[in-house]
């Protein structure tokens, strides 16, 4: 990798190191953010649920509310459809356990992939329809772009309510409330934090506002809920969902995984304990994005939503148990299909894209509900923006995941006339294609993309947030890197450069494909490391090198140990 490293003047990092009270390697991580003032490093680096912003700033935010105020007061009949993926689920259970504690039971359904297809489709109303006909409809993290299907719902007398993070060129809803920070409100008009939030979040103000105006009535159940206790949820959406951690976002997410950690959730206890995510132990972005996440989205890929939905809700152990088992069956056959795929795609490459800056993969025999994650793996393999496509009738259907910046939504736009459809945010992406139409499609996105960057893509870059010296690694810089989790997009993890390290001793191999290593601080002091991945590059022993390295604690039969994560090493440059 080509590795990048832009140093902020030496008298800024001092200055903030003094009027922050931080140290010179966290004031310069810290300028590398955007942060320069004491004030603004307070509030990034000790958020406050205080600081949440007023969620009637969001457009439409107050009639949505205002509508669901009318549902409770009536005890209207009220339908719920959420998406998915992991941000549906959650926005769904958040929603529909918010309204169960005001006496409303909603009847909910997820799209099932194989029948709905993607988001607000008639197939899939049509069967939330078969509990009965509600007065309010309400879609998360879909519809958009549904201008019939809600005209089909509101000319049969029912209330639309759409909450929503996707982005659109198209006209937006002429009927319904639609809450999406995207496409509502002028430019400008709608905060940078807000327009972040992903479905689950805004799901989250949703109900911030509808307590507000509970609460002014002195509604009893409104002044007994807590909403801070669903910042489980809105953790776990906001990190799968890979919206940038910044702003409102990282305050939910930072207090969310504290929640998480303890949550009162049976089922998640549950889907907890079966991904292998210990109890009482700090939980990161990586257990959300690893674990529990591939778990939850796997029911919609191979099966129904609906159950990650119903554990998530239920207080039954012995169901919570059996289900979290079952979520876990489908993972493991998720990820059976998905090595399949990915090893034919590998081939694909190799034979036609190894010069396109952007790659279009299809294969008539691949499941439309694993290519999303093959997407992410070919896009990191190669670092080059990739929509991978299965099967679905007349149509190819998939997902598109970015690097470098890229903005999907943009690259997708100069495509649209070889698109039946498409939706999501800048790195990842919904997309059907007609088949016939799939050859011109390959050829347009390679030359978007190219378009969109400006140039060919190289080789991938790796950005060192700070150099240091290896007697600074130590448990006081651990403590104040602590302080700037959660990571995740938008707040990058940092990586450190160590320049002109000699190994004494050779790197130890394990599993035929990593390696740990060893090296002294200069003080005499060893540090350990470990490199995933790279038993085809060990570096050399006696010789000088520069390390790139993330620092990480790794946990072991009770113990902690500061512990250095290979990113990329190099030969060290002359002095």
């Amino acid at each position: 990798m080509r590795w990048t490293h832009t140093s902020p003047p030496t008298s800024e990092v001092e200055a903030l190191s003094l009027s922050a009270n931080v140290s010179r390697v966290l004031s310069e991580l810290l300028l590398g953010y955007g942060v320069d003032t004491s004030a603004e490093a307070g509030r990034f680096l000790q958020p406050t649920l205080a600081s949440l912003g007023d969620p009637f700033a969001l457009p439409n935010l107050k009639a949505a509310a205002t509508r669901l105020r009318q549902a409770i007061a009536q005890r209207e009949a009220v339908a719920v459809l959420g998406d998915y993926d992991v941000d549906g689920v959650t926005s769904t259970t958040l929603l529909v356990g918010i309204l169960r504690r005001f006496g409303i039971n909603p009847h909910f359904v997820v799209p099932r992939r194989a029948e709905d297809g993607y988001g607000l489709s008639r197939s899939a109303i049509d069967r939330a329809l078969e509990a009965g006909t509600p007065k309010l409809f309400i879609a998360l993290d879909c519809g958009t772009n549904s201008h019939d299907e809600v005209a089909y719902l509101s000319g049969m007398g029912i209330d639309v309510i759409v909450v929503d993070h996707h982005r659109s060129k198209e006209q937006t809803l002429v009927q319904g409330i639609l809450v999406n920070p995207h496409v509502e409100g002028e430019v400008g008009q709608v905060a940078d934090e807000h327009r972040n939030l992903c479905t689950v979040g805004l799901v989250f103000k949703l109900a911030h506002g509808l307590l507000k105006q509970l609460r002014d009535e002195n509604h009893p159940v409104a002044l007994e809920i807590k909403l801070r206790d669903e910042l489980d949820l809105v953790a776990m959406g906001t990190v799968a969902d890979l919206v940038p951690l910044i702003g409102e976002n990282r305050t939910l997410a930072k207090h969310g995984l504290k929640i998480l950690q303890n949550t009162q959730r049976p089922g998640l206890k549950a889907l907890m304990k079966i991904a292998g995510v210990r109890p009482g132990q700090d939980i990161t972005p990586l257990d959300i994005s690893f674990r529990l996440g591939p778990r939850i989205n796997a029911s919609g890929r191979l099966a129904d939503a609906a159950l990650s939905v119903e554990l998530m809700l239920s207080r039954d152990p012995v169901f919570c148990a059996q289900t979290a088992q079952q979520l876990d069956d489908f993972n493991r056959e998720r990820q059976d299909i998905e090595r399949q795929i990915t090893e034919e795609a590998d081939q694909m490459i190799a034979e036609r894209f190894t010069e396109s800056q952007g790659i279009v993969l299809y294969n008539e025999n691949w499941h439309p509900g694993v290519v999303g994650i093959v997407a992410g793996r070919v896009t990191r393999k190669y670092n080059r923006p990739c929509v991978v496509l299965g099967n679905d009738g007349e149509l190819a259907k998939g997902s598109g995941r970015s690097v470098n910046g890229i903005n999907l939504v943009e690259v997708l736009g100069a495509c649209s006339e070889h698109l039946q459809s498409w939706g999501g945010h800048p790195m990842a992406v919904g997309v059907a294609v007609e088949k016939a139409k799939l050859a011109g499609f390959t050829d347009r996105f390679s030359a978007a993309v190219r378009e969109y960057a400006g140039h060919e893509i190289a080789e991938a870059e790796l950005a060192i947030s700070a150099w240091l010296t290896p007697d600074q690694i130590r448990e006081q810089l651990m403590a104040e890197l602590e302080t700037l989790h959660p990571f995740g997009q938008g707040n990058p993890e940092p990586v450190f450069g160590v320049r002109r390290v000699i190994f004494r001793q050779a790197p130890d191999v394990f599993k035929e494909m990593h390696f740990r290593f060893w090296l002294d601080d200069g003080t005499g002091r060893r540090l350990h490391g470990v490199a995933w991945k790279m038993a085809e590059r060990v570096p050399p022993v006696g010789e000088p090198v520069d390390l790139a390295v993330k620092l990480t604690w790794n946990h072991f039969n009770g113990r902690k140990l500061l512990q250095l994560e290979l990113c990329d090493w190099r030969h060290a440059m002359p002095n």
